[in-house]
């Protein structure tokens, strides 16, 4: 099975089981425990997870004063995670704080706070049940996450679950927004450079008991399946 590198955060079990369910083997890497690029170069896949927020300084702001910020080293790493993940066209699936770590390791902005920056903003952070429909994501047609959803959408609609503050803002190098909410939240990146790399700002891990998501979870391992030969 393609053995998945999961960034470690506080609250992992539904990413592990959404890896195991889809036919992954989940492999948790954290800061310190090793080089970036030396995990990147044995495992077949990258998932990185949510968690607090992405230093401002690494995308050139000051703080906002609801800045909350990771776990020690956590930005570096995964950072070096994405770098590498890209330079070796390893498959990379990207889950809330994920995403922004992605758009920010390819040279892109955030949207530090929702709630004051962006105007007419939906509830992004709705924390309990974990699996509630929060809002809508509207998807951009013949995108690759239209293509793994589609038999799940609503025309190009598609309900999802949220817990977040942040968003992307300007985007990095060679990504495109291909999903948003009805406030014009960025909720989807992918890199069509890339065989497999997406970001999405919703949950879709805790959704691994009844399946809504689990299509994107397959389709990621199964680019992950073809990394390299075994």
């Amino acid at each position: 099975m393609p053995v998945i590198a999961v960034s470690q955060n506080r609250r992992l079990t539904d990413y592990l089981e959404s890896v195991r369910r889809a036919g992954g083997t989940p492999l948790e890497v954290g800061a310190g425990a090793e080089d970036a690029a030396a995990i990147v170069s044995r495992v077949d896949g990258v998932l990185l997870t949510g968690g607090d927020d992405v230093e401002p300084g690494l995308y050139g702001e000051a703080a906002h004063a609801t800045f909350t910020a990771s776990e020690p080293g956590r930005d570096t790493f995964e950072i070096a995670l994405v770098r590498a993940a890209i330079a070796a066209d390893v498959p990379l699936l990207a889950i809330c704080r994920g995403t922004q770590v992605l758009n920010v390791a390819l040279g892109g902005s955030l949207v530090q706070d929702i709630p004051s920056q962006v105007t007419g903003a939906l509830e992004h952070s709705i924390p309990e049940p974990r699996f509630a429909v929060a809002h809508d994501v509207w998807v951009s047609r013949g995108s690759r996450l239209w293509t793994i959803m589609r038999e799940t959408l609503d025309g190009e609609s598609l309900s999802v679950n949220s817990r977040h503050h942040q968003a992307v803002n300007r985007l990095g190098e060679g990504l495109e927004a291909t999903a948003t909410a009805p406030d014009g939240v960025i909720e989807t990146i992918e890199r069509a450079a890339s065989r497999f790399c997406i970001g999405v700002q919703w949950h879709p891990e805790n959704f691994w008991r009844t399946g809504e998501f689990r299509a994107l979870f397959e389709h990621f391992i199964e680019a992950a399946r073809q990394t390299r030969p075994k």
